[in-house]
């Protein structure tokens, strides 16, 4: 596990906050993230855009629809995260679906994280049983291939946590990303059997938008995600989200370190 991984993630629960590259601008969204950090948050996502984001809400849809149109590329994910990663030692992480990884070049996509200083990838799309395809040329970058655990994967659990690295994303409902006003999966016995096999710390994303859902969440595993909520700040304030953003994050951020 990178070692700012395992930072964010010591004697104490860990905020993680997400939001897309290029979304609505550049500019806007190299201060939306700065914002998330200085709110508080231990480790960022930063999406890649994708033109097919099959494990997305329409939330996250549209703010990648706009980082595309707005020319956002892999390679300017790159420059967006170097820029944040000379401002910062948080770790940073990249969500994003197969295809652009793979277009780009396994070797390349991981070389280019580890000279700027990306510390793992989550990708949805990505079976834990086909991993192995990109997981071997991650680590000789030393860089961290984020699993995730559905509330559909019991029988899967032990073999994905004992495999992990970086951290592990408990997914906490079916269905996409997006707000929810209830969780109803039973999460405290998904997180009974992956602390029983995994190593790593577990964080748990998907639907979480309120400091209340954060503080709830982190009380039963070692962090919280949030996503869509964050996304949506931009959705409404445009070039001018950071600072709503840079409240909300506050709220949740605080909620999580005080479970």
């Amino acid at each position: 596990m990178s070692n700012r991984i395992a930072k964010a993630f010591e004697n104490k629960k860990a905020f993680v906050g997400f939001l897309t590259a290029g979304d609505p601008a550049f500019d806007a969204s190299y201060d939306n993230i700065m914002a998330l950090i200085n709110a508080g948050a231990d480790l960022v996502e930063i999406g890649i855009p994708f033109s097919d984001p099959i494990a997305e809400g329409p939330v996250i849809q549209g703010a990648d629809v706009r980082a595309l149109k707005g020319g956002m590329t892999t390679d300017r994910a790159f420059e967006l995260a170097a820029k944040v990663r000379s401002q910062t030692d948080i770790p940073l992480v990249f969500m994003t679906y197969l295809n652009p990884v793979f277009k780009y070049g396994y070797d390349r996509f991981f070389g280019k994280c580890a000279e700027i200083g990306v510390d793992g990838l989550i990708c949805p799309d990505m079976p834990f049983e086909e991993k192995q395809e990109a997981d071997g040329i991650a680590r000789s970058h030393g860089v961290s291939i984020i699993s995730m655990i559905a509330p559909t994967s019991e029988e899967r659990i032990k073999a994905i946590a004992e495999n992990a690295e970086g951290f592990l994303y408990i997914v906490s409902s079916l269905g996409v990303t997006g707000v929810r006003s209830e969780i109803k999966t039973d999460l405290s016995a998904i997180m009974e059997s992956v602390k029983k096999y995994s190593k790593v710390p577990a964080a748990i994303g998907f639907g979480i938008s309120s400091p209340e859902q954060a503080k709830k969440m982190s009380a039963l595993a070692d962090g919280v995600i949030v996503g869509s909520a964050l996304v949506r700040l931009v959705e409404k304030f445009g070039e001018n989200a950071a600072p709503e953003i840079g409240k909300l994050a506050k709220a949740l951020a605080d909620a999580a370190h005080g479970a």
